[in-house]
């Protein structure tokens, strides 16, 4: 097992210690659920395997956490509750409190701070993306506590640069799902092919996306 681990799963651990005096068996268990969780998919995963990887007996998984779902929902849930939306807003901050000349500047910035969550924290993602579409509570919550304040902060930026005539005034709402969706899109491929090695001219793909958005929002 790896030594270190990126921060979402540093500050989950630490933010579950601090709750419940987390033993350092369970830390162990924790961690190796983490790591097969994000490289196998819950279905595929079994209690023997992380047990394996922890050092420690199976009956000790199930001592601390009734069944595998149960250990997935400990790591998921108080991540997202916890830890995801301030960790998510902390990390986005700076990009919607930044004042901003034009739209094109926000855009590029929200790009390059996306990325960046995206490759310190690839094995939260793969987790919540491979779970999420299973789990109804965790949608519920993902989208109170994340996708709502998001959503209070970037409508504020769209409404700005609307009232400046520099964005077409559609509803706020499909602006920013226009935006994201294709900065989302660009991101993820960008993730997905580099990692298989594409070759991957970054900057022409990022500017080509920023122009595709400017002009289907242009006034």
């Amino acid at each position: 097992m790896a030594n270190a681990y990126e921060p979402w799963i540093e500050e989950l651990l630490r933010v579950e210690s601090e709750g419940q005096r987390m033993t350092e068996k369970q830390r162990r268990i924790v961690e190796s659920a983490v790591e097969v969780f994000a490289e196998k998919g819950f279905a595929a995963s079994s209690t023997s395997e992380i047990a394996q990887r922890a050092g420690v007996a199976e009956g000790t998984i199930f001592r601390h956490y009734k069944t595998k779902k149960d250990l997935l929902l400990s790591i998921v849930t108080p991540g997202i509750i916890k830890l995801l939306a301030p960790f998510l807003l902390r990390e986005f901050k700076n990009v919607l409190q930044t004042g901003y000349d034009s739209y094109e500047q926000f855009l590029r910035a929200f790009i390059e701070n996306r990325i960046a969550f995206v490759e310190e924290n690839a094995s939260m993602l793969k987790i919540v993306l491979q779970e999420l579409p299973f789990h109804p509570d965790l949608q519920r919550t993902l989208e109170e506590l994340v996708v709502t304040q998001v959503l209070e902060r970037v409508t504020r930026v769209v409404e700005k640069f609307q009232r400046e005539g520099q964005l077409i005034l559609l509803p706020t709402r499909t602006v920013i799902r226009l935006s994201v969706g294709t900065i989302m899109s660009y991101v993820l491929m960008r993730a997905l092919l580099l990692q298989r090695g594409v070759e991957w001219d970054d900057e022409a793909e990022r500017q080509a996306t920023i122009d595709f958005i400017m002009k289907g929002l242009a006034p």
